[in-house]
């Protein structure tokens, strides 16, 4: 094998609770992640030597920083080098916008970069790669459609997926560094106190109207308080009736989740351009 093609899906996080912060820095996290259609394609080409990489589709920063980049060198350090890689990544997710994007292009690379390696690298190291990279990561690696995950991602059940619906994602004009978002909401328990326990009963993970009730998400407070625009974005994407509605990661990309494409289509006329761009989707 030469060469290798890899869809490298979007997600949102139909929950999401922020635990404490430990003693590395990084917070723990509880959340429960759901894949999208919408997705990047990374092409992988097997060469000589070296790692090349260019991006189509939207400005993501230097190509030595890009998490498929990084992805792609840790198999090949792994592997002793023995080859190198050309890789086309075509972007189509948000870049930071709390849809995985960049998670989702660094699990692709360390897949089909192994791959090309003839599976040098076993499925658990995988795992441990991914998680280096980020919390996102191993659920992208996993290719589960709907999983819970604890600590920094590292920690995951996977589960039944739910039944694919249609979703409309509205992508604000406010970019949120995730470093600050995490330090807002800090800030604001300093202030109020550490948030009350909740026990998750996966007999309550089966449905859309079960998952709906559980959702939410610890970065909406903060965000919706600094970025006005956002959470009017929120608050005229709920009032198109879906069954569920949230913010994903942390920020600043909404998403809606609907009965039928029908509804999708009409809350996007409804919508129009006022609150940012938007995506449809669905769920996978």
């Amino acid at each position: 094998m030469t060469l290798i093609t890899l869809e490298c899906p979007a997600k949102v996080n139909l929950f999401l609770r922020v635990l404490a912060r430990e003693d590395s820095g990084y917070h723990a996290i509880e959340t429960l992640f759901c894949r999208l259609a919408l997705h990047d394609t990374l092409a992988i080409t097997r060469t000589d030597a070296g790692i090349s990489l260019v991006v189509e589709g939207a400005d993501v920063g230097p190509v030595e920083r890009n998490l498929a980049w990084r992805g792609a060198e840790v198999v090949l350090d792994a592997t002793g080098r023995r080859f190198g890689v050309a890789m086309h990544l075509t972007k189509r997710i948000p870049a930071a916008a709390g849809l995985g994007g960049g998670s989702s292009d660094a699990a692709a690379a360390l897949l089909g970069v192994n791959a090309l390696a003839n599976g040098a690298v076993p499925r658990a190291e995988l795992f441990n790669m991914a998680h280096r990279l980020g919390a996102d990561v191993p659920f992208l690696l996993s290719e589960a459609s709907l999983a819970l995950a604890w600590g920094r991602g590292q920690r995951m059940l996977r589960l039944p997926p739910l039944p694919p619906l249609p979703v409309l994602l509205v992508v604000p004009e406010s970019p949120v560094a995730t470093a600050e978002a995490y330090r807002w909401v800090d800030e604001m328990r300093a202030q109020s106190g550490i948030r009350a326990a909740v026990a998750l009963d996966l007999e309550a993970l089966r449905g859309w109207s079960d998952v709906a009730r559980l959702a939410g998400n610890d970065f909406e407070s903060v965000i919706f308080g600094r970025f006005p625009a956002v959470r009017a974005a929120f608050d005229a994407l709920a009032r198109t009736r879906p069954i569920l509605c949230r913010m994903t990661g942390s920020g600043s990309t909404l998403f809606a989740v609907y009965r039928n494409q029908q509804d999708r289509d009409d809350a996007a006329m409804q919508l129009g351009s006022r609150h940012g761009r938007l995506i449809a989707t669905a769920s996978a």
